[in-house]
């Protein structure tokens, strides 16, 4: 099981309600009205967490949600507003909207952050609808819902370094001589079935380098969980090429494993690779090594043999790949295709339809928020309900589409009955 995907479901607290409240003091009969703004709802952010390297703490947790707004108080007491929700995610974490697809971010930067859902206002007391007409106005708004949405997070490593190869070429094990990993080793392939990270410290350098899983023939295609494992090369800069220096063909496995990684992304095939033979404590390995240098010098690639079990010569590999990561260029991670910025749409628009039991129903995201906002219990606030349908066009376009007194209208999740 891989924990570089998952989807979670996000929503964004709702605004704090608005009260009515009139001042109600000794000797001043008539204090005015003294109602109280909601506190904003709490936002959601995803935050970038250097320390993090997997998305596994998804599978745990799947919903997350904001603090909602508190609601206002006397004296023109505004209300708390909600705590944001903060959500860690790894380095090279990718996010998209799950139901369009769209990319919302690629985070790639510790304490990288983006908000993904806003929290809702907070309702306006009555103070806040005081005139020289209306000076005791009964009248107050509910808070704004919060946004929900669903995101689909993809991860791909951040690493300096890639350990490639065939399945059983001893990838783990050079991780774990190498750095501060501890990975699953075993002598059979497929012992690693999901990326692992670690970090080598070499002459007061941290190098992060990655053990990616075995590639098998067809892996661009999605054979063996390969599109799973070839994405977490794509942000490596340098590349170990492990060969099993026992295997059948370890030149053949060499050109399995640059097809593979060419078929998935060009750019893969241009990466700088350390030609590495594992194995050399083996007989066998000892025996064809003169041969796969030979083969490997005739590619333009300088092999190395090493054993990782004795340790035999990796500081040398790693201070070879050192030396490809220092010779590149400076870059900055990108995201792989950039976010689409969309207008929004027209928050004044809106669309009626007839149900199949004869009502109507009204949507569109003004109205619908007018709805949610608005204390039925209080007239005046009804009254202004009625007020803001026939300011956007909603009351003639009913009229036009054959409502009749008595007929149901559906606004939300709000049921109204339409009368003259």
């Amino acid at each position: 099981m891989t924990f570089d995907e998952a989807q979670i479901h996000v929503r964004s607290g709702d605004g704090g309600n608005g009260i009515v409240h009139f001042r109600r003091e000794k000797y001043v009969p008539r204090g005015g009205p003294s109602g109280g703004d909601g506190g904003k709802g709490g936002d959601v952010y995803l935050v970038v967490k250097p320390t993090l390297n997997t998305l596994i703490a998804f599978s745990q947790r799947k919903h997350f949600r904001a603090e909602n707004g508190a609601p206002g108080g006397p004296s023109n007491k505004t209300g708390r507003s909600g705590d944001d929700m903060l959500i860690d995610v790894p380095p090279g974490t990718i996010v998209r909207d799950a139901r369009t697809g769209e990319l919302v971010a690629d985070l790639v930067k510790p304490g990288q952050q983006i908000r993904v859902a806003k929290g809702g206002r907070g309702g306006r007391g009555n103070a806040r609808f005081a005139s020289s007409t209306n000076q005791a106005p009964r009248i107050a708004e509910k808070g704004e819902p919060g946004e929900e949405r669903s995101l689909s997070l993809e991860l791909k490593l951040i690493a300096d370094i890639g350990i490639v190869g065939v399945p059983n070429a001893g990838k783990s094990t050079l991780l774990s001589v190498i750095s501060n990993a501890t990975p699953k080793i075993a002598d059979y392939p497929f012992t690693t079935l999901q990326p692992n990270l670690g970090v080598v410290v070499l002459n007061d350098r941290d190098l992060v380098v990655a053990d990616i899983p075995g590639l098998v023939e067809g892996a661009h295609a999605g054979t063996g969980l390969g599109h799973d494992f070839l994405r977490h090369i794509q942000r490596t800069r340098v590349l170990i090429h492990l060969l099993d220096g026992s295997a059948e063909d370890p030149v053949a496995d060499f050109h399995q494993i640059n097809t593979e990684l060419a078929l998935f992304d060009d750019a893969l095939a241009d990466k700088p690779q350390v030609v590495v033979v594992n194995k050399l404590d083996l007989p066998q390995a000892q025996e064809y090594w003169p041969l796969i240098q030979a083969e490997m010098k005739k590619l333009g690639h300088d092999a190395m043999a090493i054993s990782a079990i004795t340790h035999d010569n990796v500081r040398a590999v790693l201070n070879r790949a050192v030396q490809l990561l220092d010779e590149l260029p400076e870059e900055e991670p990108e995201a792989e295709e950039l976010p689409v910025y969309q207008l929004e749409d027209d928050p004044l628009a809106f669309s009626i339809t007839r149900e199949p039991d004869g009502s109507f129903r009204v949507a569109g995201k003004r109205i619908e928020r007018a709805v949610a906002m608005t204390y039925w219990d209080y007239d005046q606030a009804v009254t202004r309900f009625q007020r803001i349908l026939e300011s956007m066009g909603v009351s003639d376009a009913l009229l036009e589409a054959g409502v009749r007194s008595g007929d149901t209208v559906h606004i939300g999740d709000m049921e109204l009955e339409w009368g003259d």
